[in-house]
């Protein structure tokens, strides 16, 4: 009976996010942790990311049977109703909202608030369905967990918030186009207008190594801006050059497609959570300087 109630809610998502989170709000605590306010900021937004996946879930039951990879989803099999799966996600959602609004602070809450009307309302109803910029919009709401970590700490939108809204922004699209082009047929099979089944494969690719590019240059602002020190430049430079070498390798003729795909969609998840523990235990004091610009 808990199974379907685990399984709609997609734990792996929910672990990926708290990493990240995490990861936030350690590098804006720099040593100085409540860990009170560090469990309860991890609590509510496990619950409002759960919430979203849940609804998600009751939301693309259409598309979900026409796919193999989630044709098993408990809310295609029947092992969960769509009016139970959307029950139990506002409750998890609105428990997750009250956790968050009782033990951070406005700024944290609003931007928990702002990934969900993004990944619920705007991708899930509609941008996914009409347009090939889905990924694009939906990128936002999947790099708003650190940024809600780290204003759970600092109480503001200041530079070091911004530099993760865009670090964990960029991510989302190579990953996403990835996963897109190993799943082609899937997505071609439920009509979802995703970059390379819209556009084309040689599109998506081109799109992969711009956007890991630029992912990694941003990634050096957290070290530069002094938020992060040298063990963190050493790591993200080495994951998110050894991604791009990767993703350049998508272009050899005779490549295969799927096979590559797959790796550049694994090497991410390995970037990613490479950056995200990084962050996590190579913070810095921020300069006085940097302090009184976001005052």
């Amino acid at each position: 009976m808990i199974r379907p109630y685990l399984k709609v809610t997609k734990p792996g998502i929910i672990m990926g996010n708290l990493i990240s989170v995490a990861g936030g709000f350690f590098m804006a605590a720099r040593g100085n942790i409540d860990w009170s306010l560090m469990w309860a900021t991890v609590l509510g937004l496990s619950l409002v990311v759960a919430s979203g996946c849940a609804i998600n879930n009751c939301i693309d039951r259409d598309i979900d049977v026409r796919m193999q990879r989630t044709r098993h989803r408990v809310t295609v099999t029947g092992e969960l109703s769509g009016r139970a799966a959307l029950i139990y996600g506002l409750i998890l959602g609105v428990i997750g909202f009250f956790v968050l609004a009782i033990f951070t602070n406005a700024v944290a809450l609003s931007f928990a608030v702002l990934g969900y009307v993004v990944y619920v309302g705007v991708y899930s109803l509609y941008m996914k369905r009409q347009s090939v910029y889905g990924t694009l919009v939906g990128s936002l709401s999947g790099a708003v967990p650190p940024v809600v970590g780290y204003c759970a700490v600092t109480g503001q939108f200041d530079m070091g918030a911004a530099i993760l809204l865009l670090m964990f922004s960029l991510w989302q699209m190579p990953h996403s186009y990835a996963i897109a082009i190993f799943r082609y047929q899937d997505y071609a099979a439920a009509n979802i207008p995703v970059l390379p089944v819209a556009e084309s494969v040689a599109k998506a690719k081109r799109q992969i190594v711009l956007y890991i590019a630029v992912f990694c240059l941003v990634t050096t602002l957290l070290p530069l801006s002094g938020y992060t020190g040298l063990t963190f430049m050493a790591v993200s430079c080495a994951t998110s050059l050894w991604w791009l070498v990767l993703a350049f390798n998508g272009f050899y003729k005779g490549v295969e497609e799927k096979g590559w795909a797959r790796r550049v969609f694994v090497l991410s998840i390995i970037t990613i959570t490479a950056i995200s523990l990084t962050m996590a235990l190579d913070f810095k004091a921020v300069p006085d300087t940097l302090l009184v610009l976001n005052h």
